[in-house]
């Protein structure tokens, strides 16, 4: 049996770099993104319009933390596709980054992350939060 999510199949969500996203905690969002070369657990905190702290967590395909020598985040609005300035997050351990922003609006927004890697190796990874 395949496993499904919103009627599709698992697999072409891993594949996509897309899986299930889940409530972090009471008024937080959890999701989970990942490439070839990195994943990323990420929390936005609280989910709500207004100032929100956004927390990431880095690791290889093998789930070892991964260092990255800097990480960029950037909202943009699904609906209007109006993009929020990008964020440089602050280091807060080997694999721990912290981001603060302002969500203006509740909705759906495309979260993206721009991983440096090297100066010459970067990864980015996007995925959809819900923000109420």
């Amino acid at each position: 049996m395949i496993a499904l999510y919103r009627g599709l199949p698992i697999w072409a969500l891993l594949a996509a770099g897309l899986v299930p996203q889940a409530k972090a905690g009471e008024g937080d969002f959890f999701t989970h993104l990942h490439t070839d070369k990195a994943m990323a657990n990420v929390t936005v905190s609280p989910a709500r319009a207004g100032p929100a702290e956004i927390a990431i967590q880095l690791e290889t395909i093998e789930e070892k933390p991964l260092a990255a020598k800097a990480v960029a985040v950037t909202l943009t609005n699904a609906r209007t596709k109006a993009k929020l300035k990008t964020v440089e997050a602050e280091r807060r351990g080997e694999d721990k980054w912290l981001a603060r922003v302002k969500l203006p609006a509740a909705g759906r927004w495309l979260l993206r992350l721009d991983i440096s890697l090297s100066d010459a190796d970067k990864v980015g990874i996007e995925a959809p939060v819900e923000i109420k």
